[in-house]
């Protein structure tokens, strides 16, 4: 029957990605029609299908797998009609000319079946070894896409449930992928500059356009200082263009949370905070005194005048009330004495201060600096100071300036970091952060002859059946259980790590193999001692471990990962409950 040359999903269901990503596999390996399909059971829902197929076929976007259909990695049938029984099936009505099906399961490490790729034609067909091997390419390429997408939306979920955290703050997130150029914005960072949802995009070359034209560059270059590894982070003030086009400053923060094996940014997270009542206030200080003591005396945080003289003596010259909050202190305890700081400031962070005001009046740069008090009877807690140096005639400086508490903020940015690298249900780290932790090991290895260290790989035994048996969240107490047995005999140097499912890594820094065998061994023994409740049912667990030692000519953490790995698998297949070496 006529049909056209190529068909789509369903309106909203594709992605041009996958779309392209398909016209390219259907070329390169001479089919007919090419299908991929997303869900983690039998029901999968239709993403992009080129060839001619009809997508009307398909009842709301969606494809039941054919009775028979194995999930396994890849599977040819030539004749469809007769070995599957698909006469009647969504496939057969789509394209009643189907005569050959091949089909391979897209899989993601953490959740499983994932999607499948299907090449259709209307004739027996066969791929040769080629095409076999570039059909278990092009799945790959669909399965990578997949979990990108999947982990944009962790992302995104995670942000939602910090929103109301950061409501009213006046501070927004963002989140950028460094290799693609895309960034994600939160609704609150939308609102800071007046704009809706659905008013801005989410390439970083447009957010440059909202740059003030005087500070693109600042912005630009102290962005690639931290790309470039210089910086410990990201944080620069700068203004911002609104919705209705007057500008705001801003402070922005932020931090690359993960890098590839060659140190390269892959996404940095941060927040973009509203200042611009700080720079309002400093520029109506320099009108007059009167105004600026009225002013600042009923603002949350400490305004100040801080004077440097050339042979390094300092003092404040002008002191607001809010000192007391700040650091304990009345104004005239300040003025009179500005060392006074120095037994307030944290120990670790007090050279830092002196150094940043050295550099600022060397430079007559705007200082801005982060920092630590310890208050008596308050504990640590956080601060910030901004500043801009005027040089006077006598040669020395003179910096107008603003110090706030900013504690709640970094209380904020420290959960954003454990969103970006924990495992939400065992509290581990998350296969991404474990990999980094895994990779600076291989490198102290590599750094020194005599170090040594190991990698473990555990998996627990008949985990299935648990879930099957008693349900998910039996299961996922089950492995909670365990993640609590297995941190319990960590060292502080040590690191472990859920890489997904049932599977979790340890990597013990300064150890033999032998000590850690006997580390799985001491793991395998609290596990069997304390089996998980259920009621009145008593759960033993048993765990299988397979272990390696990283070597210093491991071209990256993933070689030594894979040995562990099939020591892994020798563990299971003998029987389970086992340790094995490589």
């Amino acid at each position: 029957m006529p049909l056209p040359s190529s068909s789509s999903a369903p309106a909203g269901a594709s992605d041009e990605r996958f779309d392209s990503l398909l016209r390219l596999a259907r070329r390169q390996l001479g089919i007919r029609a090419i299908l991929l399909t997303t869900g983690a059971d039998k029901l999968q829902r239709i993403r992009s299908a080129q060839g001619p197929l009809d997508p009307e076929a398909f009842a709301e976007g969606l494809l039941e797998l054919p009775p028979g259909l194995p999930c396994e990695e890849l599977l040819e049938v030539p004749d469809i009609l007769e070995q599957l029984h698909l006469r009647q099936h969504d496939l057969a009505r789509a394209w009643p000319e189907l005569r050959y099906l091949a089909a391979h399961s897209l899989t993601d490490p953490r959740t499983g079946l994932a999607g499948m790729l299907w090449l259709l034609h209307d004739r027996p067909h066969r791929l040769d070894e080629e095409a076999r091997l570039g059909f278990r390419d092009f799945a790959g390429l669909a399965a990578g896409m997949l979990a990108d997408r999947l982990e944009l939306q962790r992302v995104r979920d995670s942000e939602e449930r910090m929103a109301l955290a950061i409501a009213g703050s006046g501070t927004g997130i963002w989140d950028r992928n460094a290799r693609t150029g895309e960034i994600h914005y939160s609704s609150d960072w939308k609102a800071l500059l007046g704009y809706s949802e659905h008013e801005v995009g989410n390439r970083i070359e447009e957010s440059y356009t909202r740059v003030h034209p005087d500070d693109l560059a600042y912005v630009q270059a102290t962005i690639q200082a931290h790309f470039e590894g210089r910086t410990d982070a990201y944080e620069v003030e700068h203004r911002l263009r609104c919705r209705d086009g007057r500008y705001k400053w801003v402070c922005s923060r932020g931090k690359v949370v993960a890098r590839d094996e060659t140190g390269q940014p892959l996404r940095m997270v941060g927040t973009t905070t509203d200042v611009t009542a700080m720079h309002a206030l400093s520029e109506k200080m320099q009108q007059t005194a009167g105004l600026m003591t009225d002013l600042t005396n009923e603002i949350p945080g400490m305004v100040f005048q801080y004077r440097r003289q050339l042979d390094g003596g300092a003092a404040f010259t002008y002191v607001s009330s809010g000192v007391r909050e700040i650091y304990g202190l009345t104004p005239d305890q300040l003025m009179q004495d500005a060392g006074v700081l120095h037994g307030i400031l944290h120990p670790d962070d007090l050279a830092l201060y002196l150094g940043s005001l050295e550099s600022s009046a060397r430079d007559l740069r705007p200082w801005h600096l982060e920092y630590r008090v310890q208050l008596p009877g308050s504990g640590l807690s956080w601060r910030q100071g901004a500043a801009r140096p005027r040089p006077l005639a006598d040669g020395s400086v003179l910096w107008h300036g603003f110090i706030t508490d900013i504690t709640e903020r970094k209380l904020i940015e420290a959960e954003l970091q454990v969103f970006a690298t924990t495992d939400s249900l065992t509290q581990l780290a998350n296969r991404r952060h474990f990999m980094t932790q895994l990779e600076s090991e291989l490198a102290r290895v590599q750094r020194s002859q005599d170090y040594g260290a190991a990698i473990l790989m555990f998996d627990l035994d008949h985990f299935k059946s648990i879930n099957d048996r008693w349900g998910h969240s039996v299961g996922d107490e089950a492995l909670r259980h365990f993640s609590a047995i297995l941190r319990a005999q960590l060292r502080r140097t040590d690191a472990a790590g859920r890489m997904g499912g049932e599977e979790f890594a340890v990597v013990l820094s300064n150890a033999s193999l032998d000590e850690a065998r006997t580390f799985a061994e001491r793991v395998q023994r609290e596990l069997a001692g304390a089996p998980v409740t259920h009621g009145d049912e008593r759960l033993p667990l048993a765990v299988s471990a397979g272990i390696a030692t990283l070597h210093p000519d491991d071209p990256s953490a993933e070689a030594a990962l894979s040995r562990s790995d099939m020591a892994l698998y020798r563990a299971k297949r003998g029987g389970r409950n086992r340790i094995e070496c490589h």
